[in-house]
């Protein structure tokens, strides 16, 4: 693959998850949702830590958490360009460049949101305020990606669950943790083909 065409592909990553995330931000209150299909909604969440709102506590956790995104968005980068310079097959190379834009795209919000926005509980949030919401690196990452595939009521012989209304799928999540989800599912399903043994030549065989 050539270097232009992996800056694209993270660069076009970034620029749609950024784009949707700031409209989100400064059109949609906390907690609003736009109906789509019923199966598709857009959801306005703010995601405090890490995947599954797990989270460090404390202002020193949030500093944490944000530095270890920002090392592992530069070993993402070391090791792409790595992988140009091995000539590598573009396909993992490209799910690569698919998980680093997403890496590089949440830590934005998380390094920059809460200088560049006010909060948005019950009210639309203000871009470039006098103070934003939190400090640098203690920002919390925009959500709005909603698909309710399945809805309904669990079968009632259904121990501890039965009859309870349920949703399918009912995460929350961005631009950039679908590239890192693609990304890492690319490289699963076609891992033999990335990282396939090079075939011995055929007159060393026959020599032997």
């Amino acid at each position: 693959m050539k270097p232009y065409k992996a800056v694209l592909i993270i660069v076009l990553i970034i620029i749609a998850d950024q784009a949707l995330k700031i409209w989100v931000k400064t059109h949609m209150m906390l907690d609003e949702e736009i109906f789509i299909t019923n199966w598709f909604r857009i959801h306005f969440a703010e995601n405090k830590g890490m995947a599954f709102s797990m989270e460090l506590p404390g202002v020193w956790g949030k500093a944490l958490l944000g530095i270890f995104r920002s090392a592992a968005a530069v070993a993402g980068t070391w090791y792409v360009i790595r992988l140009l310079k091995q000539k590598a097959h573009w396909g993992f190379i490209a799910a690569c460049c698919s998980i680093l834009a997403g890496a590089i795209g949440n830590l934005i919000d998380g390094a920059f949101y809460g200088l560049l926005f006010t909060d948005s509980y019950g009210r639309l949030a203000q871009v470039f305020p006098a103070k934003g919401y939190a400090g640098f690196m203690q920002g919390q990452v925009v959500d709005m990606l909603r698909f309710p595939l399945f809805h309904g009521f669990s079968p009632n012989w259904l121990p501890l669950w039965g009859g309870q209304y349920f949703e399918f799928f009912n995460a929350v999540f961005n631009i950039s943790d679908a590239a890192i989800t693609v990304g890492v599912f690319i490289i699963l399903i076609f891992q033999k083909t990335f990282f396939k043994e090079p075939v011995a030549d055929q007159s060393i065989g026959d020599s032997i």
